[in-house]
């Protein structure tokens, strides 16, 4: 993070004339990273609506603040956790409650579908020139799963991982809502080499998140690493002792759900919906898990989803 110091002041006073540009510089830096610091509080929050709506207007304010200091990381890095973390808990959200009232054909689920598209891009976009402050020869590292590790090799603090887990959450869920594309889906490698990274530097970052993505990528479909799958997601849930709930709403959508275990898919996700209030530190995290559950139920989406 940036920190005024005494050697920038000294270097400000050298530059004379320009130390009042150079100043301004270090307090809006400053004020980036405060602002970084008290985007917490919004973890805090327990309605949806007013969840949503200071989501973006976080993102904004972000967008704003790379604009005056493109170079500043917290800020690339608020814009990569922001547009991620709001595009799969509003934005996919209202995508699939378009694909629910008037299926995958419908011009309203077309709309959510390109907006949900567009809000990972962007996250993508700043995740990418985070990591290049680390590293570059991004481009040609994403050649193959070789190549890609032995870019990631330069990743070695463990304060690498919450930068690695970001970029590469929005990439693997980007894919996840072209998955009929096979150029997307050829290079799903690489969100997923970014993930598997973050996992070997902070395993339990975010209350064990990182587990529920590597959970919900293995448990893609049928055919896939359901056994790993399931193994994340019990990872994911010892982590806060099932305090957490999206944990639990993923291993009900992404693995009961996959493998045709309607019992205990109904079990957990009514266990989402009920559960009292016993983390608030992620408090607006578990209000979005208990709005999925709740659709999730549906007749509907469990015939269409899960076949039963």
């Amino acid at each position: 993070m940036t920190k005024i110091s005494v050697g920038a002041l000294a270097l400000c006073g050298v530059i004379g004339l320009s130390s009042t540009g150079c100043i301004k510089q270090m307090i809006l830096n400053g004020q980036i990273e405060g602002t970084r610091k008290a985007s917490a509080a919004v973890d805090g929050f327990s309605d949806y609506e007013v969840g949503q709506t200071a989501a973006f207007a976080g993102v904004t304010q972000f967008e704003g603040m790379h604009f005056l200091a493109p170079d500043n990381e917290d800020a690339l890095f608020m814009l990569t956790k922001g547009w991620t973390s709001a595009t799969f808990a509003f934005i996919e959200d209202a995508m699939e409650q378009a694909e629910d009232a008037e299926g995958e054909g419908s011009e309203a689920y077309a709309y959510q579908k390109g907006r949900a598209l567009a809000g990972y891009d962007r996250a993508i976009h700043y995740g990418l020139q985070l990591l290049s402050k680390k590293a570059d020869g991004f481009d040609a590292a994403k050649k193959n799963d070789d190549t890609m590790k032995a870019w990631l090799t330069a990743f070695d603090d463990p304060d690498d991982a919450q930068n690695l887990f970001w970029t590469g959450y929005a990439w693997i869920a980007r894919v996840n809502i072209i998955k009929d594309d096979p150029a997307a889906v050829s290079d799903l490698f690489i969100g997923v080499a970014m993930v598997e990274k973050a996992k070997s530097l902070q395993p339990n970052y975010l209350f064990g998140t990182i587990h529920t993505v590597l959970g919900a990528y293995h448990g893609r479909s049928p055919m896939a690493e359901l056994k790993q799958a399931k193994e994340e997601f019990d990872a994911a849930i010892a982590v806060t002792g099932g305090k957490a709930l999206l944990p639990k709403f993923q291993l009900a959508a992404r693995y009961y759900c996959v493998s045709g275990d309607k019992e205990n898919y109904v079990k957990t996700l009514t266990e989402v919906v009920e559960a009292p209030d016993t983390l608030p530190e992620s408090r607006l995290t578990n209000v979005v898990a208990k709005h999925k559950a709740k659709r999730y139920l549906g007749k509907d989406r469990m015939m269409r989803m899960c076949g039963f």
